[in-house]
């Protein structure tokens, strides 16, 4: 039985957190042949799991694992929230094969890094019943410079904007959907044959949904 597994992925990673798409059973989806911008995070998930099973031929691990993940953003300005990368990457693996579910990871280190020549991410896998882990905290002789994200002047001002902004384009997309027209297809459709995602910002027709999934 296989008890270590490594991959490395390389391009910016992506999150997918903010964008939920579910079917009629309730099960989270995503699109990938619609030729919007939300076929992305499809796409990236299909290119974790082909580098994943090609790094890691006839390897299957099936019990209880822990995780290692390095990111390495290209900008330390802009990038995804490192707490929620974990999601993307975890589904992409779980598609390859290489684990049975992201449940068996029960313990997970994530570290954030930057290469502006080279951003990527290295995840490695360790059995359980061969490894532990074991990590301390010890406070620095020679103090660093403090990076400092953000003042609290600057959250509340940044919320403010937030709020203005989502107050905005639930205007735009009520006004673009007020003749009920699907996302995708442009096409008016009575209400009680269209479905919203992303938190009712985009409409889909009952037709582009069967296509689709």
């Amino acid at each position: 039985m296989n008890n270590y597994a490594k991959v490395i992925v390389t391009g910016s990673p992506i999150s997918k957190s903010n964008f939920k798409l579910h079917n009629k059973d309730g099960r989270a989806i995503l699109p990938y042949n619609t030729g919007k911008s939300y076929d992305k995070y499809a796409l990236y998930e299909e290119e974790i799991a082909y580098h994943a099973r090609m790094q890691n031929p006839n390897v299957v691990l099936e019990e209880a694992l822990i995780a290692v993940l390095k990111v390495y953003y290209k900008s330390e300005k802009r990038h995804p929230d490192t707490a929620n990368i974990t999601k993307s990457i975890f589904d992409g693996i779980e598609k390859s094969g290489l684990i049975v579910n992201d449940a068996q990871i029960t313990k997970i280190i994530t570290e954030e890094y930057y290469d502006a020549e080279n951003p990527r991410f290295e995840l490695e896998f360790f059995a359980e019943s061969e490894f532990e882990l074991s990590y301390s905290i010890i406070k620095k002789d020679n103090p660093t410079d403090k990076k400092i994200y953000s003042s609290l002047k600057k959250n509340i001002k940044n919320k403010k904007n937030t709020s203005a902004k989502n107050n905005i384009k639930s205007a735009v997309s009520k006004e673009v959907n007020k003749n009920n027209l699907c996302h995708f297809c442009q096409k008016e459709f009575a209400k009680e044959d269209l479905l919203s995602a992303d938190n009712g910002k985009t409409i889909i027709c009952r037709n582009c949904f069967r296509r689709m999934f």
